[in-house]
């Protein structure tokens, strides 16, 4: 029976980034009282927040929307395009509804009108945190699960490889491992004789130009 993935209990690593230093002071003074939340990194603007997002690799980014050099809602969407897993949550004065909803549209995930309370902070980061957590446990049940369909193939195209088969099933194993960039020459080696042996010229030029080029790459 399949055990259920579990992730380890790990606090959530935060990043703060706002252009005013008693905002960043009293949101970390916020945090502290949460054992489940460490404080990885503090930028005072955005472009400070997306640099130290890429290094650090937070969980969740509580974010301020004017900053100076790069607002918080161009930083979290580039910030998205690293880490498509992060939860964002926007701290702002701002109260329209306008600049909710583009900050949801950007990829925010809760929206908290400065100033907040320290209980309606560390609930943000409370609901944000399981959404990061179920995510990474989906990610992880279907990595698991690709990895086990490719040793599966493997083994198959060992034993085609093995025995000679020509016939479509071994075509249709080889190509699925060839999908992947990675995929080992002798299974790029073992298609093109395939290809040869049933004359599909057009996908064989264009798999000779992938083991030339790996060819290539090795040297």
């Amino acid at each position: 029976m399949t055990q259920p993935i579990k992730l380890p209990d790990t606090k959530l690593r935060v990043l703060i980034a706002d252009d005013v230093q008693e905002t960043r002071r009293s949101t970390r003074m916020m945090l502290a009282i949460n054992p489940d939340v460490v404080v990885v990194a503090i930028a005072s603007d955005g472009q400070q927040a997306l640099e130290l997002a890429n290094q650090h690799r937070p969980d969740i980014a509580i974010m301020d929307i004017n900053m100076p050099r790069m607002n918080g809602l161009v930083a979290i969407e580039r910030m998205l395009q690293l880490l498509p897993d992060l939860g964002c949550i926007v701290i702002s004065a701002q109260r329209e509804s306008i600049t909710l909803r583009t900050a949801m549209s950007v990829g925010a995930r809760e929206y908290l009108i400065k100033p907040f309370t320290v209980d309606e902070l560390n609930m943000a980061v409370h609901r944000v945190g399981k959404i990061v957590k179920e995510s990474r446990i989906r990610d992880a049940h279907e990595d698991r699960l690709r990895k086990q369909r490719e040793a599966y193939l493997k083994r198959l195209a060992h034993e085609y490889a093995k025995t000679r088969r020509t016939d479509d099933q071994a075509i249709e194993v080889f190509e699925h491992l060839a999908r992947n960039p990675e995929c080992e020459l002798r299974w790029l080696m073992n298609l093109s004789m395939l290809y040869v042996l049933r004359q599909e010229w057009g996908k064989l030029k264009i798999l000779a130009a992938r083991i030339e080029q790996q060819e290539k790459n090795k040297k």
